[in-house]
């Protein structure tokens, strides 16, 4: 059954990485770093139109190679500052001209390769089943916080939300559990992304699965290969 019919994934891959050159095209257990996402992508029947987005000749080339169609972003999306959700909205800009409206946006980073067997349909029968869901997006249980400042080098702090009303840590075990987006899959219903400009909607669904990795350093990629083993 087909939850929904046009379902668009979209792979960012910026070309800049600074700590890291070169990373989304970098050898992983074998192949490209992005090429896993691709291929998850390509190996799940759900998805129907995959677009690898970058402003990089070399992760074009890659993507090519490995089944995906390319859009190059403009340079302005492709900046250390530029956040994800406006490369999303200017890739389904860009489609809408052509004349395609997806049904449902996925967002797979390349960064985030380790992804579970069939999440995409399981996903899919979660949105369909629970219809007050505009969203839903992967992610695994984190210790709690008590707070979270930001410092500058010298020592200055700053709240990243109201201190004042941080709960006691009793409270969040008993009440709540903590969970941190992983950052490998993200699917949003088309009106929702159209009013939200967002990946994550207003009603987002948490799929909790076992912790994985978001690659940024040398040591993140052996880790991501001990998973990928395991």
């Amino acid at each position: 059954m087909a939850y929904f019919e046009n379902v668009l994934a979209i792979i960012p891959a910026r070309g800049g990485s600074k700590r890291l050159p070169g990373k989304n095209i970098k050898d992983l257990n074998g192949k490209p770093l992005i090429a896993h996402s691709i291929e998850f992508a390509l190996n799940s029947p759900e998805i129907n139109k995959l677009i690898v987005s970058t402003d990089d000749e070399n992760i074009a080339k890659v993507a090519k190679e490995h089944g995906a169609e390319v859009m190059i972003r403009p340079s302005e999306l492709a900046q250390d500052t530029t956040k994800t959700a406006p490369v999303l909205v200017h890739v389904v800009d860009e489609l809408e001209k052509t004349g395609y409206k997806p049904d449902i946006i996925i967002l797979l980073q390349a960064t985030c390769p380790v992804r579970i067997k069939d999440l995409t349909k399981k996903a899919f029968e979660i949105l369909e089943n629970n219809p007050q869901y505009d969203s839903i997006f992967t992610g695994f249980q984190k210790s709690y916080t008590m707070a979270l400042w930001s410092k500058t080098p010298d020592n200055k702090a700053t709240a990243l939300y109201d201190y004042h009303l941080r709960p006691r840590w009793q409270d969040v075990e008993v009440n709540n559990k903590l969970i941190g987006e992983d950052g490998g899959f993200y699917a949003i219903k088309y009106d929702a992304f159209k009013k939200c400009k967002d990946f994550i909607g207003e009603n987002p669904y948490i799929y909790e699965v076992s912790p994985t990795v978001d690659i940024d350093t040398e040591q993140d990629f052996k880790r991501a290969e001990d998973l990928m083993k395991g």
